[in-house]
C-alpha cells in the first residue's frame, strides 16, 4: 500500500483530532466515578487499588491516540471509514462501559459491554495491523488491560450477585 503524503499541519490536525475524541471519551469514565456503591462490593482477588486505574488509564488513551493517527496517515482518504469505524465504534462501547457498571451499577450488562468492546478491540488491531505492525501493537495494552477488566467486572458479579 502507498502511504499518502500528509502534511505536517494537516498531520498535526488529524492527531489533535482523534485526542479530542478519545478525550471525550475519557471524561465519560471521570464523570462516572465509583464511589460509596463500587466500595462496597466484594471485590475478586488482583483488583488493584483505585489510583492504578488513574495511571493505566491515560496511558492507554494516549496510545490509542497515537494508534489511530498513525494509521490514519498511511489510509487514503477513500479507504479510512471501513478502516477505522471499529475503533471509533470501540471508543463508544468503551465509554458506555462506564455509565452502565459505575453510573446506573448494570454489572452484567456492563459486563456484556466489555465483550463487545474485546471483539471490536480485536477487529480494530486486526485491521491496524494491514496498515501499520506498530498501530496494532500499541492496542495490545488496551487488549490486555480490557481483559483484565472483564476479569474484575466478572468477578464482581460472580462475587455479589
Amino acid at each position: 500500500m502507498t502511504v499518502p503524503s500528509v502534511a505536517p499541519r494537516h498531520s498535526l490536525v488529524i492527531f489533535l483530532g482523534w485526542l479530542l475524541l478519545v478525550a471525550l471519551v475519557a471524561m465519560i469514565g471521570a464523570f462516572t466515578s465509583p464511589g460509596a456503591w463500587y466500595a462496597e462490593l466484594e471485590k475478586p482477588p488482583l483488583t488493584p487499588p483505585g489510583w492504578v486505574f488513574s495511571v493505566v488509564w491515560p496511558i492507554l488513551y494516549l496510545l490509542m491516540v497515537i494508534a489511530a493517527w498513525r494509521v490514519t496517515l498511511r489510509v487514503p482518504p477513500e479507504q479510512r471509514v471501513t478502516v477505522l469505524w471499529p475503533f471509533v465504534a470501540q471508543l463508544a462501547v468503551n465509554g458506555l462501559w462506564s455509565l452502565l457498571f459505575f453510573g446506573m451499577n448494570l454489572m452484567v450488562v456492563a459486563l456484556l459491554d466489555l465483550v463487545l468492546l474485546w471483539g471490536l478491540l480485536l477487529l480494530t488491531i486486526r485491521r491496524f495491523a494491514r496498515i501499520s505492525s506498530l498501530a496494532a501493537w500499541l492496542l495490545v495494552p488496551y487488549l490486555a488491560w480490557v481483559s483484565f477488566a472483564g476479569y474484575l467486572n466478572a468477578g464482581i458479579v460472580w462475587l455479589n450477585g
